[in-house]
């Protein structure tokens, strides 16, 4: 018997055309849309694993298994918001599913002191999820133009993977980008990582996408921290 996770997910594979996600076509087969292989392959998982979900014999996929097939099908952020609400239901949750709220922008008073002293030097605050949460008026004269603080809340993690000019401001990005993606799987709570990442679905095209999650497979294999250098 199946379940309302495994309905979804096995409805949205037969809508979707190989060729769309850059697969090989097939040819002929007796249900259309992509091959449960398929999906299995993009999402990291094993085709015996997917048969178990859709069939509902699993019924408690983790956080991690929800979004790589979420990432697999290419779900926008309300489908994928969809996604884990009916993962509720199929894992015996009941209770509604509301999206990540935003984690929390204020910094303590001496942590401002702090970047008071700093100035005129260059400095910023940011939390492990890449928000820019107080800056000294010298980086503020750093990233000006480089389109890092033109939002109300600037969030260095989606400047980097999102804005094409982060590639010219800073000299190294790969090891930026490994950082940012570090920091991401540091992050405080699933919660705020899913937050961001919702964030960031809708805003990265396919390519920088992939940039993102290349970054984070090679969380594993990633140095010290270092500085972050910009072109000055």
């Amino acid at each position: 018997m199946g379940t309302p996770w495994g309905d979804f997910i096995r409805a949205r594979r037969d809508s979707i055309q190989p060729q769309s996600l850059g697969l090989p076509d097939h040819g002929r087969r007796r249900a259309p849309g992509l091959r449960r292989s398929d999906l299995a392959g993009r999402a990291g998982i094993s085709v015996e694993y997917l048969t178990r979900l859709e069939q509902g014999r699993d019924r408690n996929p983790s956080v991690a298994v929800v979004n790589a097939v979420a990432d697999a099908l290419s779900l926008s952020v309300s489908e994928r918001d969809h996604l884990r609400f009916l993962s509720k239901i199929t894992g015996g949750e009941c209770t509604a599913h509301a999206r990540p709220a935003p984690p929390l922008r204020e910094v303590r008073p001496p942590v401002l002191e702090t970047l008071r002293l700093l100035e005129p030097g260059i400095a910023m605050v940011t939390n492990r999820l890449g928000g820019v949460l107080a800056r000294t008026s010298a980086y503020e004269s750093v990233t000006a133009g480089t389109g890092l603080l033109d939002t109300d809340a600037p969030n260095l993690t989606r400047y980097v993977f999102t804005d094409p000019r982060a590639r010219t401001f800073f000299a190294d990005w790969d090891a930026v980008a490994d950082e940012q993606a570090f920091d991401l799987w540091l992050a405080p709570s699933v919660e705020n990582s899913e937050w961001l990442t919702a964030e960031l679905a809708p805003v990265a095209g396919p390519a920088a996408d992939e940039e993102t999650s290349q970054a984070l497979a090679r969380l594993r294999d990633l140095p010290p921290h270092g500085r972050l250098r910009a072109i000055s």
